[in-house]
């Protein structure tokens, strides 16, 4: 009984650790929270990918063709096929004289220390971002750097949902097709997403990298009116609010985690009453648990206020993507969930132009009618008692999730 009891007590303290860790850790951050300022908008250009095979093909081949520098983010990087192909092009690359950067989250990073001590040796500088920290160990094991920034020879850019691993080819078996979405980028944008990448070099490896001029070339206007927007932990929902208020016809908002604060919400119930077509898209096969019983927390009141809601099941969709009357296109790295919210390091790209959006739309909307089923309320009928205790236990966690 003594032994139990030393036990239990154990598990208390453990718990009580967490939870006060995670709550001054909160505060904290809070307090260093800057006021939201829209970003500037500029004129640029992007190329919309939905599959990593082309997506990957097109990285690779302008990776081939840098002749200055690569500057490379990613929260997840495998040692994998596509991890490898791209290591070796990376390493070839510095080999020739280019420099090259690589940066990945502490989290996310799956490489070996052979494979990190084989960068560094081809010429390769190589850290990892938000490696965990004394005191408040458990709210830095929950900071994220999600963003996902590739910049190339300071005149073209990534940015998007797809990490690097083979699951994002669809070769995971488990998963099957991977759908998501991804933008290549030239012209104005690109230096502002140059910034963001060297910014967070340099919060990583506490290095000081220099705004010299071959980060910066002379960039041409483009057709596009384009905003980047980086979040850290804060104002993404101002960034969502901002946009869907704009709505007079109609919200799509896809995410592979849909758990919303109250106010965004509030104002998707308030759209939906006065007429704004509302549809969210969500996988019918999640990719981590709780997370889709933690949507399912707010789907019969969706449901009862008109909103559409679908989930795709042709393998999983990871896409993170709001369009806004045909007016506005938001593609990125945020995931309509509490981490995404108040945590994660974020970046997003907004684009307003009708013809660029409704091109986008057309392939989007496939997802959306073709490869996905709706929602019903005999969907929330036939989950059984467990799936509703999953359901309370989620929404216990939905500020971690």
């Amino acid at each position: 009984m003594t032994v139990f009891l030393t036990i239990l007590v154990m598990i208390l303290l453990f718990f009580v650790w967490v939870t006060v860790d995670i709550w001054i850790g909160r505060k904290i951050h809070k307090s260093r929270v800057i006021p939201y300022k829209p970003s500037p908008e500029r004129k640029s250009d992007a190329h919309f990918f939905s599959h990593g095979d082309k997506l990957f093909d097109d990285m690779l081949k302008e990776v081939y063709d840098a002749k200055d520098h690569i500057h490379m983010q990613f929260y997840i990087f495998r040692n994998d096929s596509i991890g490898n192909k791209m290591l070796m092009r990376l390493m070839e690359k510095a080999r020739e004289g280019v420099e090259v950067r690589l940066l990945v989250d502490w989290i996310g990073n799956s490489l070996p220390k052979e494979k990190v001590e084989e960068l560094r040796k081809a010429g390769i500088y190589f850290t990892k971002a938000n490696a965990p920290q004394f005191p408040l160990l458990f709210f830095s094991l929950n900071f994220r750097n999600h963003r996902k920034i590739t910049v190339i020879d300071g005149d073209k850019a990534y940015i998007g949902g797809f990490n690097i691993g083979d699951e994002y080819l669809g070769r995971d078996p488990k998963m099957g097709r991977w759908r998501d979405y991804h933008l290549r980028v030239t012209g104005e944008s690109v230096a502002d997403l140059q910034k963001q990448f060297l910014l967070d070099w340099e919060r990583a490896r506490k290095e000081k990298v220099g705004q010299e001029d071959r980060y910066f070339p002379p960039l041409r206007e483009g057709p596009l009116t384009m905003q980047i927007v980086p979040t850290d932990g804060a104002h993404v929902i101002e960034k969502i609010l901002t946009m869907i208020d704009q709505a007079k016809e109609f919200v799509f908002i896809g995410t592979p985690y849909f758990i919303p604060e109250k106010q965004v919400l509030n104002k998707l119930i308030s759209l939906s009453k006065n007429g704004v077509r509302v549809q969210v898209l969500i996988p019918k096969y999640p990719d981590h648990p709780l997370v889709k019983d933690a949507a399912f927390n707010y789907i019969k009141t969706l449901l009862n206020t008109g909103i559409e809601i679908r989930q795709f099941y042709e393998g999983f969709y990871h896409s993170k993507a709001i369009i806004v009357d045909d007016k506005i296109v938001d593609i990125g790295t945020a995931n309509f969930d509490k981490r995404s919210f108040h945590l994660n390091h974020e970046v997003n790209c907004i684009i307003h132009d009708l013809d660029w959006i409704r091109q986008v739309k057309e392939e989007i909307d496939d997802d959306f009618y073709k490869s996905s089923e709706k929602i019903t309320f005999d969907h929330i009928k036939q989950r059984s008692i467990f799936d509703h205790s999953k359901q309370i236990v989620a929404k216990v966690l939905s500020p971690l999730m």
